[in-house]
């Protein structure tokens, strides 16, 4: 895994080279987004949607189930993504997009996925197969800013942002690795709680995620202002096993600042520790990509410190088999 890590830059050079490459055809009509997919297929519509909310003008819904919403029709844009093109749920959800006449775009690196595309002859974007779909988003949440940028929902050049975050990453890289190795020991043998301040809850949702699959640990994220409303009412006892982690933007809202950083003596005196990982970069997609790149390389030494092997899924892989069984 932290081979794939490493290479991380190269893979979004990668997947702008197979953007600029993809032929699309134009979406007419559409008044909102479906992205459906889940796990590692499916946290890239997630972050799309917060990176493009303040100029996307129609509604971007992320669907991680088996169903559609019942509003999908012909002027729905459904994006499938699905990184091995078999995902159960997403094989279900992109036929029921067929029935309902949906405009369908796949993202997909073979697999049921393609060959329906194939014979229904809808826009498809191949990108890499062979790895953990966790260490691809690289690769499909570029083809989403191909996706939403050809279409004309949003003005901002995405892709061009993403060049630039090339640049940023290997410019960082061992400072990262050198933060990630100091905060993966605050987090050794702990529960994260991981917090975002409002403007990148989908990169705390990743790192949730990559705590799970890669350094085999439970934990869980929140976010500011909701977490004012309900979780910060927990705070109320001292807890060494819980470890406090927060990603910060350039984008917090000020308000929102001003909140956590009365909540953070809160967070001090009852957690073991508070880390704030704060993101570089100029624009948010710079920062987004900085903050999931640190949040993996934590991850990964998490497991080299437990002496495990992060890319092993041998329970979520029984889990298929069983179900398997059962058609």
């Amino acid at each position: 895994m932290k081979n794939l890590v490493e290479g991380f830059s190269k893979q979004l050079q990668e997947a702008l080279n197979i953007a600029n490459s993809a032929v699309l055809t134009k979406k007419n009509n559409v008044q909102n987004i479906v992205v459906t997919g889940l796990g590692g297929s499916g946290i890239g519509g997630t972050i799309l949607s917060e990176l493009v909310q303040a100029e996307c003008p129609v509604p971007i819904i992320i669907n991680k189930d088996y169903f559609l919403p019942e509003f999908v029709n012909s002027n729905t844009l459904v994006i499938i993504s699905s990184y091995s093109g078999n995902t159960e749920e997403t094989l279900s959800a992109m036929k029921q997009a067929i029935d309902k006449t949906a405009q369908i775009v796949c993202v997909t690196s073979g697999g049921e996925v393609r060959a329906i595309a194939e014979k229904y002859n809808y826009d498809t974007i191949i990108i890499p197969g062979g790895q953990p779909p966790r260490s691809c988003i690289g690769y499909s949440l570029v083809q989403l800013f191909k996706i939403i940028q050809f279409n004309g929902f949003v003005k901002t050049d995405l892709l061009n942002q993403v060049q630039s975050t090339i640049t940023l990453l290997d410019k960082e890289k061992e400072a990262i690795k050198v933060e990630a190795t100091l905060i993966a020991k605050k987090l050794e043998n702990k529960i994260p709680v991981i917090y975002s301040l409002g403007s990148c809850e989908g990169v705390a949702v990743r790192f949730r995620q990559q705590i799970n699959e890669n350094s085999k640990m439970l934990c869980w994220h929140h976010t500011l202002p909701e977490m004012n409303h309900n979780e910060l009412v927990g705070w109320t006892e001292k807890n060494d096993a819980l470890a406090v982690v927060t990603f910060r933007t350039s984008f917090d809202y000020e308000r929102t600042i001003k909140r956590y950083n009365i909540c953070k003596a809160l967070f001090e005196k009852y957690s073991h520790s508070v880390t704030d990982i704060t993101a570089k970069g100029a624009s948010r997609v710079e920062q987004f990509f900085y903050l999931i790149h640190i949040g993996d390389w934590i991850s990964c030494y998490i497991a080299d410190l437990k002496n495990i092997d992060a890319v092993e899924v041998n329970v979520i892989t029984n889990l298929k088999n069983e179900l398997a069984k059962l058609n």
